[in-house]
């Protein structure tokens, strides 16, 4: 039987505990997925990070067992310089193994589903006015695949969707909050969708932008990652794994 290769999941990294612990969330849910799609040989599944934390990449594809191949699936929601530049290069730099780099996790329609429950849990009403909060990137690509990402949850939700960033682009969420409200009046409340993976700086940012409510992001500590989530990254992986077969 041909060897599977390894899911090797690198998340940006945050000092929050808080988020720490919804990224690892993630990474069981991830593995314990993986058994029930491959219960005669499941693969391995490791979790790494391109900044904050480690183990970086380099060292998390050093636990794998020698010429152990890998996917190396970015826990990122868009695709900037960590995919492009960083996940790449270390990719590239990898000799003692077969690896490929697979796609970031957005653009995706299930994430979409993901962001429009997390508006509900937060009690969206009728009347209110939806903000995508992103986190902002300099590479253009990046902002394109947030732009799209908005556009997916204003299908989903049935009510335009503009995007607000929270570093490096504009318009600056605090920006596009105002904007959203002085478009409402006195006729609802403006609700971040909160397109953030886990708890952290830019979640802190998010809350401070003005909102009259804010959502969760798509991992919440001690809660199960969301299947949608999971489904996403091992596509990811799978459309990725048989490049190397």
């Amino acid at each position: 039987m041909t060897q599977l290769p390894a899911l090797v999941g690198i998340s940006h990294g945050t000092s929050s505990p808080e988020g720490r612990r919804a990224v690892r969330g993630l990474h069981v849910a991830v593995a314990e997925a993986m058994a029930q799609r491959h219960p005669d040989g499941t693969p391995g599944v490791r979790l790494g990070h391109v900044d904050v934390e480690q183990p970086d990449v380099p060292a998390t594809l050093a636990s794998l067992a020698d010429g152990e191949p890998a996917v190396v699936v970015p826990l990122l929601l868009s695709a900037g310089y960590h995919v492009y530049v960083d996940l790449t290069e270390a990719v590239a730099e990898e000799t003692s193994r077969p690896v490929v780099l697979a796609g970031a996790l957005g653009p995706d329609d299930r994430l979409a589903t993901l962001l429009l429950r997390r508006l509900h849990e937060a009690g969206l009403r009728e009347g209110d006015a939806i903000v995508l909060a992103v986190a902002g990137s300099s590479d253009r690509r990046a902002v394109v695949d947030c732009v799209e990402q908005a556009r997916r949850l204003a299908a989903a939700s049935g009510r335009e969707v503009p995007v607000g960033f929270l570093s490096a682009a504009e318009p600056r969420l605090p920006d596009a909050v105002a904007a959203a409200r002085a478009s409402l009046g006195d006729r609802g409340r403006v609700v971040v969708a909160n397109y953030l993976l886990a708890p952290g700086y830019f979640d802190d940012l998010a809350r401070a932008a003005g909102a009259e409510v804010t959502a969760a992001p798509l991992l919440v500590p001690d809660e199960p990652a969301p299947r949608e989530l999971v489904d996403v990254v091992l596509d990811r992986y799978a459309a990725s794994a048989r490049s190397l077969a």
